[in-house]
């Protein structure tokens, strides 16, 4: 397995992946929709390939926190076929390693507690951060990374496809 970047042409194959990924179209949607919004970041979208298949992918996508910008992880997917097999984990870190490198203080995410713990994420109101959608409290995180600042505080805001779903 190989991690890099979305190259152009793949768009289809992650679409049906993140499909068969969740077992619905909302979050295959939210890909295409985030893909062509401002807060995209063609660094930050990843495809797992096994061989020349994608099997896996993930996207980090330019959010706020209190009127700074940091990243908010997802969707993150993994074909059935290829599930518990190390491909989440590997697009994960490489996502994560990648947003230090460009110098992004803050990943936040909703997502599993008890998953995304492994990579370092916290309960996101550790660190002072409040998500769009109260209930989401028990299961929203962030990651702090290199340059990340304490005075990151605030509400979050996803891109805005997010408020379509």
């Amino acid at each position: 397995m190989i991690v890099q970047r979305e190259t152009a042409g793949q768009a289809e194959e992650i679409h049906a992946v993140t499909f068969a990924a969740f077992g619905r179209a909302p979050e295959a949607d939210l890909v295409d929709q985030l893909r062509v919004d401002p807060g995209w970041i063609p660094a930050l979208s990843l495809v797992a390939l096994d061989g020349d298949k994608i099997v896996g992918h993930v996207a980090c996508t330019r959010s706020d926190l209190g009127g700074s910008p940091v990243l908010g992880l997802g969707p993150l997917s993994v074909h059935p076929d290829h599930q518990r097999r190390g491909v989440g984990k590997a697009l994960v870190h490489t996502v994560l390693g990648a947003a230090d490198a460009l110098g992004e203080p803050l990943v936040v995410l909703l997502g599993s507690t008890d998953y995304y713990p492994r990579f370092g994420f916290r309960l996101a109101s550790e660190f002072g951060i409040t998500p769009p959608v109260a209930e989401w409290t028990p299961h929203f995180q962030a990651r702090p990374l290199t340059s990340y600042h304490p005075s990151l505080r605030g509400a979050f805001t996803y891109s805005e496809p997010f408020n379509r779903m």
